[in-house]
């Protein structure tokens, strides 16, 4: 099942775009790519920078409660660099993963690395499902079905889990920490690196003002693609559709976070009497300026590859002039 997974991931994204053709048409999607013009160009690597500077802020501040070295300097490139990866490659995480495997072998502790970024990114998809959950709440009238029961029980099972966690970690936590099952010794280990990287009251403050500028900058961006595709709508009254598109986001079966998005946004904009093809035409234009502002990540990784060549390169001739240098004896087996 795992070697099919990520097909599935891929064909379910593919398959939902092939129905938003099929019901609207091509034209809401390339009114999306026309729309983009230099105003938005600029915004998206305005506002791109600022949420990217708090999304590696945030990790800085966990990774650091893990005892891992992290600058702010470094944790921004790795960040632009896992958000270009993410924006280009299927599934919409490998550079997560990437990130989390390179900062985790130059700690020293793959598996601590791994489990900072995976904290790091809860934390901001808590926040994120907590506003859904408020939009639910709050303003029904505009969730249809059944997107309000899908972000009810997302909100319902990250409250049990979070209980589950705290009361595991309180009542067995330190007693699995030295057990002989390598499940439960892993499994403790991870509930301290949750307790010290979240629910410290050195770490939540911050982590969790972070999640929230952050969330602000996405939206932020998701105004200037809403403004850009035409929609005139006020901001209060788009508010609760831009959250909950960019929790379906978050859905497995994405290409690089194209599909769901295009989805939800057809039905919210159309239940919202918007119409479903100008919803199409803002997550559009959405994904575009998105990818736009994780365009720095190109520039890190073709520097850091360059670097890489760079220091490969000379190790040929040095090793070539060593063996030339090397005397050659008649009958010597060493």
């Amino acid at each position: 099942m795992k070697r099919f997974w990520p097909w599935l991931k891929i064909l379910g994204a593919l398959g939902i775009l092939a129905v938003l053709v099929w019901q609207l048409g091509t034209q809401a999607f390339l009114d999306g790519l026309r729309e983009v013009d230099a105003g938005g160009i600029a915004a998206a690597l305005g506002i791109g920078f600022a949420t990217t500077v708090f999304s590696a802020w945030r990790w800085c501040l966990v990774a650091r409660r893990l005892s891992l070295k992290l600058s702010l300097g470094s944790a921004v490139g790795e960040y632009y660099r896992a958000l270009f990866l993410n924006g280009v490659l299927p599934a919409g995480v490998l550079g997560d993963v990437n990130r989390a495997v390179r900062h985790g072998r130059e700690s020293g502790d793959v598996l601590r690395g791994v489990r900072a970024v995976v904290l790091e990114r809860t934390a901001g998809q808590i926040v994120l499902i907590g506003a859904s959950v408020t939009v639910v709440i709050g303003a029904p009238s505009v969730v249809p079905p059944p997107i309000d029961k899908v972000v009810m029980v997302a909100g319902i099972v990250v409250a049990v889990l979070a209980l589950a966690a705290i009361v595991t970690g309180m009542t067995a936590g330190k007693r699995w920490i030295h057990s002989g099952s390598k499940w439960r010794r892993g499994f403790a280990i991870t509930l301290a690196d949750l307790r010290m990287g979240l629910l410290t009251k050195e770490t939540w403050p911050g982590v969790s003002l972070l999640s929230v500028a952050t969330l602000a900058g996405h939206l932020a961006l998701f105004v200037v693609a809403v403004r850009a595709a035409g929609v005139t709508a006020p901001v209060g009254e788009l508010l609760p559709l831009m959250i909950l598109a960019l929790l379906a986001m978050g859905l497995p079966l994405n290409i690089g976070g194209w599909g769901p998005r295009e989805g939800v946004c057809a039905v919210l904009f159309g239940a919202a009497g918007l119409g479903s093809a100008q919803g199409v035409t803002v997550a559009v234009v959405y994904g575009v300026l998105a990818l736009i502002a994780s365009l720095p990540g190109a520039g890190v990784l073709l520097v850091r590859s360059l670097k890489t060549h760079r220091i490969g390169t000379p190790a040929a001739p040095r090793l070539a002039a060593r063996v030339v240098r090397t005397p050659v004896r008649i009958g010597d087996t060493r």
